[in-house]
């Protein structure tokens, strides 16, 4: 991806510059995804800020849909979702907002009931104003043990309000009344509850929330609904290595600039990054770049690089903050997920003339394929067993 050479560009003077701009990366293929290649609109602009970008950003979106398609699209400006409100209320930070299901945390309540399973985990609630059929919960149910969980456990709401479900009798009668204002219950719903570390708790819940959307046929059709997930956490810990690391592009501006930085836990600090989603697909990512050197320096810090690494892996950005730049901000739409979301398609693929298929061969070429000891030879490598 161009980051670095943008920034670089923002440090030589340039008050704004955007291209269609083609990108490589080793990703592995989705639907929304071609593996290796693909194109961004790809802007930035000296002088900027979050909601300059944001205005730029909507106006291009907003034109180019409703150009060339004849649905409705949202209309400027788009909603904007923290992505800590965005977890807990989508379980995703790419949302579809044609979905009119909302997640709710009912974890201090569960708290109080003698069901044990929920005792010290994050739990989630999704209702839903339907009684549905025993079939229909088989089903639910196959799907959640499928994906992972351990169980789903659910009530109904009967006229006078009573309920009737399998953890109904965890539920002290002094509290039903709490978790009927709690979830705003009326009689015909029917609530379920998803138990978990808060990271599944919310992967978990976010996936039935789809699949209810999808099987009452509740989601609204033929539209496109933008909005932006904003406000990410600076860091993260890697799963894998237990360390702190960078949640997205580490040459973002940390909100609260070097005091931040200095002051807080790292994971409590945010950036300015955010990502533009229609429909549940992510469009583009995008942030406030990092422009004071002081600031790059700790943040890198802070992720275990030291100055000596930042220098010698990203020399260049280096050596240009030496001389001061710009506060900068910009994005990057990309174009063949906006086709495919034009043309109504669900794989990328499908917009694509010649693509990679899924591990990343290019069929039309034979490529990978095997090289000469001549070709090796050529660009001086050499290969060890």
């Amino acid at each position: 991806a161009p980051q670095q050479f943008k920034q670089i560009l923002m440090a030589s003077g340039f008050d704004r510059y955007f291209q269609i701009a083609p990108c490589f990366r080793d990703e592995d293929a989705r639907l929304d995804r071609s593996p290796g290649e693909f194109y961004q609109l790809d802007f930035e602009m000296a002088f900027a800020t979050q909601e300059d970008v944001f205005a730029v950003a909507e106006k291009v979106m907003y034109d180019t849909f409703t150009q060339f398609s004849d649905l409705p699209v949202s209309k400027p400006p788009f909603t904007r979702i923290p992505f800590r409100e965005a977890m807990l209320k989508y379980g995703t930070d790419k949302p579809d907002l044609r979905n009119p299901l909302r997640i709710m945390d009912v974890t201090e309540f569960f708290q109080r009931c003698t069901f044990k399973p929920f005792h010290k985990k994050t739990v989630r609630a999704l209702k839903v104003h339907a009684q549905l059929s025993k079939g229909f919960h088989e089903k639910l149910l196959k799907f959640a043990t499928d994906m992972g969980m351990g169980g789903l456990g659910y009530l109904e709401v009967a006229e006078d309000m009573t309920y009737k479900g399998p953890i109904d009798k965890f539920i002290p009668e002094e509290l039903k009344g709490q978790l009927a204002r709690i979830a705003a219950l009326a009689a015909g719903d029917t609530i379920f509850f998803i138990a978990d570390k808060e990271e599944r708790a919310n992967y978990y819940a976010g996936q039935l929330r789809n699949e209810l959307g999808d099987k009452l046929d509740l989601c609204e059709k033929n539209a496109y609904r933008f909005c932006y997930v904003n406000d990410f956490p600076m860091y993260e810990i890697d799963p894998e290595t237990k360390q702190l690391g960078f949640t997205h592009n580490p040459f973002s501006m940390p909100q609260g600039g070097l005091e931040a930085l200095e002051t807080k836990n790292p994971l409590d600090v945010l950036a300015y990054q955010y990502d533009i989603v229609c429909n549940g697909v992510e469009l583009s990512s995008g942030a406030v770049r990092n422009h004071d050197m002081r600031i790059m320096v700790k943040a890198f810090e802070i992720a275990g690089y030291d100055e000596e690494t930042l220098k010698s892996k990203f020399g260049a950005l280096y050596q240009a903050f030496q001389f001061g730049a710009p506060p900068h901000a910009g994005m990057a739409p990309g174009i063949d997920r906006m086709i495919m979301l034009l043309r109504n398609e669900e794989n990328i693929r499908e917009v694509i003339a010649f693509p990679m298929s899924g591990s990343a061969q290019d069929l039309m070429c034979g490529a990978p394929n095997d090289v000469t000891e001549q070709q090796l030879r050529e660009v001086h490598i050499k290969v060890r067993d």
